[in-house]
């Protein structure tokens, strides 16, 4: 019978020395692990739920420590001293990290691993992308936000503010400027175009339809109208104006980020892999393929 060594809890101090690190990355629909020897041996990885922080402190560590618990699974210890709190480091990204109440309170709550270091999983993201060096990231896809760590250890943010109040270019965004275009097309307020007649037969072909679609929708359904875009981009004014608002917004992002353009950059997300194609000429020649992902970035914490 398999015993869950999480259980064993050896408080905050512990008496092991490290013994495995783990690399953590969390958000609002999943959480990924990772786990390595002290010695960089990879050992297993592991998922399970969601561990955002604004969806709950509980169910962040809760989520968590399940995802390590199918990484010691997956792995094959034998001949090793077992993983408890006390001889594991945690390096995690995490979604809701960068909000300060949420931050100490996670904190807080630690059952007892022997060291934790919690960042933003977009910190962690930047991280990975340049291996730990100074760079810049622009994630663009439901949401969207950028960050740069610069040589002299600055960290300059753009974005993150949230939908639907921010996440400018973002998906949901998209989604949602398009639909509000098909929403005055069913309004006689402007001509039927392939872009609006797409978002009306989406969200359901008659108005009432398209109304309950909205009053239901949130930041993900959103953004599966961002598709549609691209689609009519070539033969709709409408739809090429939102993608030159995006391409635009994401100019915007790497200028705010390094004003002087001495950094990577290192463009993320299904959204934004399919607008660098599009950016400037000079956007493109400081953009660099991401060396690794959130999950990098977090064992570079620990």
């Amino acid at each position: 019978m398999f015993t869950d060594p999480m259980a064993y809890n050896t408080g905050p101090q512990g008496w092991h020395a490290i013994a495995y690190r783990v690399g953590v990355d969390g958000g609002g629909t999943g959480t990924r692990v990772r786990m390595l020897h002290a010695d960089g041996r990879l050992l297993g990885e592991g998922h399970s739920g969601p561990s955002g922080l604004t969806q709950g402190i509980d169910q962040a560590w809760t989520h968590i420590r399940l995802a390590i618990v199918t990484a010691i699974q997956a792995s094959n210890l034998a001949g090793l001293e077992l993983p408890v709190p006390g001889n594991t480091a945690l390096g995690l990204g995490l979604a809701g990290a960068n909000n300060p109440q949420l931050h100490r309170q996670f904190v807080l709550a630690n059952p007892g691993y022997r060291r934790l270091e919690l960042e933003s999983d977009a910190y962690t993201s930047l991280l990975g992308a340049h291996g730990g060096r100074p760079g810049a990231m622009l994630a663009m896809g439901t949401g969207s936000v950028g960050l740069a760590r610069h040589a002299d250890g600055r960290r300059v943010g753009v974005g993150g503010w949230g939908f639907p109040s921010g996440d400018d270019g973002s998906g949901a965004v998209l989604g949602l400027r398009a639909l509000n275009l098909a929403q005055r097309v069913l309004d006689g307020m402007l001509p039927a175009g392939p872009l609006a007649d797409a978002v009306i037969a989406a969200t359901g072909s008659t108005a009432q339809a398209v109304l309950e679609w909205s009053c239901s929708a949130g930041q993900h359904r959103f953004a599966t109208l961002a598709p549609l875009i691209f689609d009519c981009a070539e033969r709709d004014p409408q739809a090429a104006a939102l993608l030159d608002y995006a391409i635009n917004t994401m100019e915007d992002m790497a200028r705010a980020l390094d004003p002087d353009r001495l950094l990577p950059l290192a463009v993320l997300g299904s959204l934004g892999k399919r607008l660098a194609p599009l950016l400037s000429a000079e956007t493109r020649q400081r953009m660099v393929p991401p060396q690794g992902n959130a999950i990098d970035g977090a064992l570079t914490l620990c």
